[in-house]
C-alpha cells in the first residue's frame, strides 16, 4: 500500500511538472503567435492626447499610436489598434483581446501582480492642477474641494489612498469627461498627468490649470501578459535601439514637444 501511494504521488508530481512546464512554453509562444499571424493586436488611448485622440480625419494620433506602430514595424508585422479607457486596458490584455498595452501605462504594485512590465519609453507624471485662484500645496490642501479623477487612472489610486476624509473625488469614465467636468466648472480642481493639463491650456480656458502639487512620477510602460519572456524581451529590444537611434526622441518631441529624459 505505502509503495503504490508513493508511486502515486511520483506520477502525480511529474504529471504537475509537466503542465507546469507545457503552460509557460505555450504562454512563451506569444512573440511566435503574433509573428505567424502578421498582426500586432495594441490597446492605445484615443481621449488621451497627446498620447492618443481621433484627429479631423477620423484617424488616430498621438504618441502611443506611434509607439505601437514603431514596435509593430520592428517585429516586421500590421498593426491594430484597438480603443480602449483607463479602465479596461487591463482587462483587455488578460483576456486576449490584445497583445500589448501602450496606453500611457503607469507601473505600481497592484498592477505588477496581474500584468508585467516593458523598460520606460515615454516621461510623465500625475498631479492636482486647477486655477490660480484656489491655493493648494499638498493633499492636505484639498480639504473641502471637489478633484476631478478619471477612474482607475494612476492618479485616481494615489489621490485615493491620500486625499482627506472631507475631499470629494469625483470619477469620470474617460479623459474627456475629467476634462469637460474641470472646464465646466463640476469640479475645484483637475487630477491628470502634465501633459493634458497642458493640452487644457492650449484650449485657452477661462480657469487655467496650474500646478498645485506632485502626485506620482509615473513614466510610461507597454503592458504585457505575465509569463511572455521572448516577447517581454523582443519589446524592450526595441524600446533600448529607439532611445539610442533618436526615432523615440523623435516621437517625444513630436507629440510633447520636449526631449527624452536622460534617465528615462
Amino acid at each position: 500500500m505505502k509503495k503504490g501511494l508513493l508511486r502515486f504521488a511520483a506520477v502525480a508530481a511529474l504529471s504537475l511538472a509537466a503542465f507546469s512546464t507545457g503552460a509557460a512554453r505555450a504562454a512563451d509562444m506569444a512573440l511566435d503567435a503574433i509573428t505567424k499571424a502578421g498582426v500586432l493586436k495594441v490597446a492605445v488611448p484615443q481621449d488621451f492626447p497627446p498620447f492618443g485622440s481621433v484627429g479631423a480625419d477620423m484617424q488616430p494620433k498621438g504618441y502611443d499610436i506611434d509607439m505601437a506602430g514603431l514596435i509593430a514595424e520592428k517585429l516586421g508585422v500590421k498593426v491594430e489598434l484597438v480603443p480602449v479607457t483607463s479602465a479596461n486596458r487591463i482587462p483587455y490584455l488578460t483576456t486576449g483581446k490584445v497583445d500589448l498595452i501602450i496606453s500611457s501605462l503607469g507601473k505600481n504594485p497592484d498592477r505588477e501582480k496581474v500584468i508585467d512590465f516593458s523598460d520606460a519609453y515615454a516621461p510623465f507624471y500625475n498631479g492636482v492642477f486647477g486655477p490660480a485662484d484656489i491655493a493648494v500645496k499638498d493633499a492636505a490642501g484639498l480639504s473641502g474641494k471637489t478633484i476631478g479623477v478619471t477612474r482607475g487612472a494612476i492618479e485616481d489610486i494615489e489621490l485615493t489612498k491620500i486625499a482627506p476624509a472631507d475631499a470629494t473625488l469625483k470619477r469620470y469614465e474617460d479623459n474627456n469627461g475629467t476634462i469637460s467636468a474641470f472646464m465646466s466648472g463640476q469640479v475645484d480642481l483637475i487630477a491628470t498627468g502634465n501633459v493634458v493639463a497642458a493640452a487644457i491650456i492650449a484650449m485657452n480656458p477661462p480657469k487655467k490649470p496650474e500646478p498645485k502639487f506632485l502626485i506620482k512620477n509615473s513614466p510610461c510602460y507597454v503592458g504585457l501578459n505575465k509569463d511572455e519572456p521572448k516577447l517581454l524581451a523582443k519589446v524592450n529590444e526595441i524600446i533600448a535601439a529607439a532611445k539610442k537611434d533618436g526615432s523615440l526622441a523623435k516621437i517625444s518631441n513630436t507629440w510633447l514637444g520636449i526631449d527624452l529624459p536622460a534617465d528615462l
